[in-house]
């Protein structure tokens, strides 16, 4: 069996029918994980023995006629930022790396679980999650299914491998700076970032990124992801951000498609330079849209600055609350030499009123998009600005490298926006192009259903060849 040619539906609808044990599809995970993941370095730590007996059990509910949940067996992978019960989190981190196991499960985890998910283990991510390459001091480096020798992007790089390597179908994310759609974008995946507060972050401890980061669900189809987000969107009262419910699924919004009316492509959003080859083949797909009827108005200039001064002020803040401890120990070695940096920058250079005033460029970014979005009801642009860089290296943009080859996904963190990837194509080199969707406040369904339109239109092969 290989995950890549099933949908996850389709995976569950058999587990509760009776046609395939949960038992079966975690065993499958559990070998093609051992198989192929030493090349891959996806997954920081598997529990097989506490997966299978999982499924077992889930298969002896199913046997005496228990409804089980829409997700009945799927094998889940939990990014490395998460608690899942029985497992550390170690946020990439030699500073967590010795802590004890989680007792209990987030608030997501919990409800994925619930959903009849089984996890078989942690996929990897950068210590924190704060930088957009897959690579740490404790775990080392995510490889790219695509091409090993890349990047499979950050910070759910671990998630994303995985996923497009067949190891599970189904995964879980956070996004605080385009750490869903990233990954998804270069390993070949349809990604969402849903808006702030529809996918719980609530439990004991506060979030990492309070604000900006957003969990979800992976998985390589819009609707694989779409039908992981129906089972864990809605309110959560540990989550001071959290949203009521949506008034109805978000999967069967999906059932009867058509283009939109009018949408913007803003190929630079104003400020970017991004790599010609990478902007050609999304306007290729845009002009796919625009045949099916949509209105597609060019916008050169959507934002006249880049704001990554002020999201990486909020970012230093954050990581320094998290590590800032450690400075003056021995422990402080064994961070990230990059992490490092960025927060001795916060702290020798960030007042508490710039703090305020990142805050404030929030405001003022979405009050643009307010305005973009009363004459056009989405916008697209590409997903990253650079090609896939090489493992611990930075994309490149027309062959230079660019330490800011992601600067089209932060925005859409600061304006809490619903925001979404789909495979646009591939460059020469053999490697996948995203295109980035982008929607107003809490107008998720708007983006899930373009981005399976998209899905649909452009009708890709996004196989990668490690793992076939």
């Amino acid at each position: 069996m290989d995950f890549r040619d099933v949908t996850v539906t389709d995976l569950a609808a058999q587990v509760s029918a009776g046609k395939l044990s949960a038992r079966e599809l975690v065993a499958t995970s559990l070998e093609r994980i051992e198989q192929l993941d030493d090349k891959l370095g996806s997954f920081v730590a598997v529990d097989g023995e506490a997966a299978l007996a999982e499924a077992a059990a889930l298969d002896e509910r199913i046997a005496h006629g228990e409804e089980i949940g829409p997700l009945a067996g799927i094998p889940l992978a939990v990014k490395d930022l998460e608690d899942a019960a029985g497992f550390v989190t170690s946020h990439g981190s030699a500073a967590f790396a010795e802590r004890r196991p989680a007792t209990d499960d987030s608030p997501l985890v919990e409800r994925l679980r619930a959903a009849g998910c089984i996890v078989v283990g942690k996929t990897n991510t950068p210590e924190l999650g704060w930088k957009p390459d897959t690579v740490n001091q404790v775990f080392g480096a995510t490889h790219n299914p695509w091409s090993l020798g890349r990047s499979a992007g950050g910070s759910s790089g671990g998630s994303a491998a995985a996923i497009a390597a067949g190891l599970v179908p189904l995964a879980t994310g956070s996004d605080g700076g385009g750490s869903i759609r990233i990954p998804s974008s270069i390993c070949g995946l349809s990604g969402m970032k849903p808006s702030l507060g529809r996918v719980p972050s609530g439990g004991t401890e506060p979030p990492g990124w309070p604000g900006f980061s957003t969990k979800g669900v992976m998985a390589r189809s819009i609707r694989d992801v779409t039908l992981g987000l129906d089972a864990v969107v809605g309110p959560e009262a540990t989550d001071m951000y959290s949203l009521p419910m949506p008034d109805s699924s978000w999967s069967r919004s999906l059932a009867d498609l058509g283009p939109p009316r009018k949408v913007a492509w803003s190929p630079t959003l104003g400020y970017a330079h991004p790599d010609r080859e990478v902007v050609a083949v999304c306007e290729a797909a845009v002009r796919r849209l625009e045949a099916l009827g949509t209105e597609v108005v060019v916008i050169d200039e959507v934002l006249a600055e880049d704001p990554v001064g002020e999201w990486l002020a909020f970012v230093a803040a954050a990581c320094l609350r998290t590590l800032g401890h450690l400075r003056g120990t021995d422990q402080w070695g064994s961070i990230d030499p990059g992490l490092v940096a960025l927060m001795e920058w916060g702290r020798a250079s960030i007042t508490p009123v710039q703090v305020i005033e990142s805050l404030d460029a929030c405001h003022r970014v979405n009050v643009t998009l307010v305005e973009l979005f009363h004459d056009a009801s989405l916008l697209l642009t590409p997903t990253v600005a650079g090609q896939t860089p090489m493992i611990g290296a930075n994309g490149t943009i027309d062959g230079e490298p660019d330490v800011n080859w992601v600067r089209f996904t932060y925005p859409f963190n600061m304006t809490r926006s619903p925001a979404g990837t789909v495979c646009a194509g591939f460059t020469e080199v053999g490697m996948p192009v995203g295109l980035q969707v982008i929607g107003p406040q809490h107008a998720d369904v708007a983006v899930l259903r373009l981005l399976a339109l998209l899905e649909d239109t452009l009708a890709i092969d996004v196989v990668a060849p490690f793992g076939t």
